[in-house]
């Protein structure tokens, strides 16, 4: 796993931060390789969804993947301890450890909204990102998805997040498309047309 993890480093060169954008995709592409070599996709996808959830809910957690001060050797050690914690799947585990040594943990949203579009791919869905003013419940979502389904006209896949600025309904993001259904957009719309 280190060599072709370490080949993104490698391949990154020393471009500073302009290749931040491109970097955490990258590294998705490396563990999705990993994954699908070790028949691991969907385990791989359901641990880093454990990942997203616990930097949601763990504010030290968060400061650890956002820390650049914290020294390689705690963080390699924090984040092994917080991936077996989590029951984390190994690939994913190991995966963690290369990027805390690579001082790369502050790509992870990144690297999980990619490899969550490449899974998603891989099974023939579609990722649609979903913001919505309030987290949605189960029912929500899933009516959502059969909504999207229809649109699209094949399996939808949702990463979900809360923006509360949005202040109600949702924007969906599906590719290059989205639909703003937020009252903020709605709001700004008619203070606009207010203003003649």
């Amino acid at each position: 796993m280190t060599r072709k993890v370490d080949r993104v480093e490698s391949s990154s060169g020393n471009q500073g931060s302009s290749i931040q954008a491109g970097l955490g995709g990258r590294y998705a592409n490396a563990l999705f390789d990993l994954a699908v070599e070790a028949r691991a996709v969907d385990r791989v996808e359901q641990s880093l969804t454990a990942v997203r959830d616990a930097l949601a809910a763990s504010p030290e957690f968060a400061e650890l993947a956002a820390s650049p001060v914290i020294a390689r050797g705690q963080a390699v050690k924090a984040v092994l301890a917080t991936a077996d914690e989590l029951g984390l799947d190994p690939t994913t585990r190991s995966f963690l450890g290369v990027l805390a040594e690579n001082r790369r943990l502050s790509a992870l949203p990144k690297i999980i909204r990619a490899f969550r579009a490449m899974a998603a791919q891989h099974r023939g869905e579609t990722t649609a990102e979903v913001t919505s003013a309030h987290p949605l419940t189960s029912e929500q979502v899933d009516e959502l998805k059969q909504q999207l389904r229809r649109r699209v006209g094949r399996e939808v896949t949702v990463d979900l997040a809360v923006d509360p600025q949005i202040l109600g309904g949702l924007v969906v993001r599906i590719g290059s498309q989205m639909i703003d259904s937020s009252i903020r957009t709605r709001l700004n719309a008619l203070a606009s047309a207010m203003k003649g």
